[in-house]
C-alpha cells in the first residue's frame, strides 16, 4: 500500500465535460490526487490546477472541451490558476496532436497517466515538460484483463473502495454529494460500429469483476448514496470475459441488497444482445428499476446494416413488447442517428413510423457527422447527405419525437411513481423511469416539512410538460 504524500498541499478543481463514465473516472482521478497530497476544491477560480476532464464523442463535445480547456487557460492571468492539465477522451484520442493546437494547456495527458496523476501533476507544476502520447488504436493493445487491475493503489479513509482482503483496492472521491452515483461495470467496447470511433481511444471490452463491483457499491451506500447507476460502453456484454454472460442478472439482486441503496439503475443495453433472462431481471427484481436504455440508432435494416448493426422495425418493437408485457409502466429511451450515409426517404419514413409505434419516454436524436478514423467517414461521398439536408431531416425527427415523448408523458397521469428526490429546495426528483439528467424529472407537491434528499417518495402523477411530470405526494 502505497504511503501518502508528505508534499505540501496543493489546491486542484476538477471539470468533468461528458457522460457519468466520465464522472466516475473524475472521482477515481480525485481519489487519487488527494491521496498524493493535493486539495480538491470545487471552483476553478480557487484553483491553482484545473484538471479538465474532456469529451471526445462528437464535434459539439469536442469544441465544448476546448472552449472549457481555453476558459480555464484565462484563470492563469485572472484567477490563482498555475497550471491547466487536459485528460479524458479527448486527450487520450488526440494526444500530441491537442498539444500542439492547443499550447494554453500546460499538460495533455492520457489514460496510462491516471495511476501516477498525483506525481504527474507534480512534476507540471514543478515545471518539468511533458510529452503528450503519440495516439494509437487502443483496440490493438493486448486488453487489461480484471485481475491485471488488482495492483495496490494508495488507501485513504473515508474516499476508499475496499474490496474483500483477497482482492484489489481502488480510490475515489466523491465530488457530488447528491444521492445517485454512478458505477462503473466495465471499460471499452468490442462492437464495430460504423460510425462511432470510442473503442479506438476506450479499448476493447473490460468487465470489472463483480467482487469490485459490488465492494464499491457498499462504499457508495456508506456516503448516503440511494441509486447507484450502473455504466458501461455496453452493459449487456457484462461478463462475457469473465466466461459467464449471466452476471447481471445475478449481481442486481446482490446490488439492490447493498445497506443504504434504494433503487439501482441499468444503462446502455445494446438491442441485439439483450436477452430474455436480462429484461426479466430488470422487470422483476426488488429495487432495480424498471428502465430500458436501448440504444437503436436507427429502425432501418439497410441503414443498421451499413452501420454495422443488427435490427429492423419488428424485431425492435418485439423487444419493447416483451418489456412491457413483463413490466407494462416501465421507462424506455433510446438514441437515433439521423442522416447517415445512404439514409433514403424510406429510410427515414421506417425510423418515424418505428417510433411513433415504440412510444418511449425519451429519445435522443442525433444528426450524423464524421468521426475521425471511424469506417463511415471513409464512406463514398456520393452516398453522403449534405449538411443541409442532415439538418432538415434532424429537425423534422426532433419534432416528432417531442410530440411522442409529451404524449408518453401525458399517458402517465394517474400513475403512481416512486420518487427519488434530488433537490428539496425545487421539490424536485426523479421517477424509476426517469435516468440522471437526460430523462426528465418530477416535480412533487405536498412534499413532507421533514423531507431529505435522497428520501424515495410514493406520489400519483397529476400533469406532466414534455417529459416532465408533476406528482402529489401520497402521504
Amino acid at each position: 500500500m502505497t504511503a501518502i504524500s508528505e508534499e505540501p498541499l496543493t489546491t486542484v478543481a476538477l471539470v468533468t465535460l461528458g457522460c457519468a463514465r466520465n464522472e466516475v473516472d473524475s472521482e477515481e482521478l480525485a481519489g487519487r490526487l488527494e491521496a498524493g497530497g493535493f486539495r480538491l476544491v470545487d471552483d476553478p477560480e480557487d484553483a491553482e490546477t484545473v484538471m479538465v476532464n474532456t469529451c471526445g464523442f462528437v464535434e459539439a463535445a469536442k469544441k465544448d472541451s476546448v472552449d472549457t480547456l481555453l476558459a480555464a487557460s484565462d484563470l492563469k492571468t485572472d484567477g490563482s490558476a498555475q497550471a491547466v492539465v487536459a485528460v479524458g477522451c479527448l486527450a487520450e484520442r488526440y494526444g500530441k496532436d491537442l498539444a500542439e493546437s492547443l499550447p494554453e494547456a500546460d499538460a495533455v495527458l492520457g489514460f496510462d497517466d491516471y495511476p501516477d496523476i498525483a506525481a504527474k501533476l507534480r512534476s507540471i507544476l514543478a515545471g518539468e515538460q511533458h510529452h503528450p502520447h503519440t495516439p494509437q488504436d487502443r483496440r490493438k493493445l493486448l486488453p487489461i484483463s480484471p485481475s491485471a487491475r488488482s495492483a495496490d493503489t494508495v488507501v485513504v479513509p473515508g474516499h476508499t473502495i475496499a474490496a474483500p482482503a483477497s482482492g484489489p483496492r481502488a480510490v475515489r472521491r466523491r465530488l457530488d454529494g447528491g444521492p445517485m452515483a454512478p458505477l462503473k461495470l466495465a471499460s471499452g467496447c468490442d462492437r464495430r460500429c460504423s460510425f462511432c470511433a470510442i473503442p479506438s481511444f476506450r479499448g476493447s471490452f473490460v468487465s470489472r469483476r463483480p467482487s469490485d463491483v459490488l465492494g464499491e457499491a457498499r462504499w457508495l451506500g456508506e456516503q448516503g448514496v440511494k441509486e447507484l447507476f450502473l455504466v458501461s460502453e455496453n452493459s449487456t456484454s457484462y461478463g462475457k470475459d469473465l466466461g459467464d454472460l449471466r452476471l447481471l442478472e445475478t449481481m442486481l439482486p446482490e446490488l439492490a441488497a447493498v445497506d443504504g441503496v434504494e433503487r439501482v439503475r441499468v444503462s446502455y443495453l445494446q438491442p441485439a444482445e439483450t436477452r430474455p433472462g436480462l429484461v426479466s431481471a430488470i422487470a422483476s427484481t426488488p429495487g432495480v428499476a424498471a428502465y430500458y436504455d436501448l440504444s437503436f440508432q436507427h429502425a432501418s435494416h439497410a441503414v443498421l446494416r451499413r452501420m454495422r448493426r443488427f435490427g429492423d422495425p419488428e424485431s425492435f418493437l418485439g423487444l419493447i413488447e416483451q418489456i412491457r408485457s413483463q413490466a407494462p409502466l416501465a421507462g424506455i429511451r433510446s438514441n437515433v442517428i439521423v442522416g447517415f450515409p445512404g439514409e433514403t426517404e424510406d429510410d427515414l419514413a421506417t425510423l418515424c413510423d418505428f417510433l411513433a409505434a415504440a412510444r418511449m419516454d425519451v429519445v435522443g436524436v442525433f444528426g450524423y457527422s464524421d468521426e475521425d478514423g471511424t469506417e463511415a467517414a471513409g464512406f463514398d461521398a456520393a452516398v453522403k447527405l449534405d449538411e443541409d439536408e442532415i439538418r432538415e431531416r434532424t429537425e423534422h425527427v426532433t419534432r416528432l419525437v417531442e410530440e411522442l415523448t409529451s404524449q408518453r408523458a401525458e399517458e402517465r397521469v394517474g400513475e403512481t411513481v416512486e420518487v427519488l428526490l434530488e433537490s428539496v429546495a425545487d421539490a424536485e426528483g426523479r421517477a424509476a423511469h426517469q435516468g440522471p439528467e437526460v430523462d426528465g424529472t418530477t416535480t412533487l407537491v405536498g412534499l413532507p416539512a421533514d423531507a431529505r434528499a435522497g428520501d424515495l417518495l410514493t406520489a400519483v402523477v397529476t400533469g406532466s410538460d414534455g417529459a416532465d411530470l408533476v406528482a402529489e405526494v401520497v402521504r
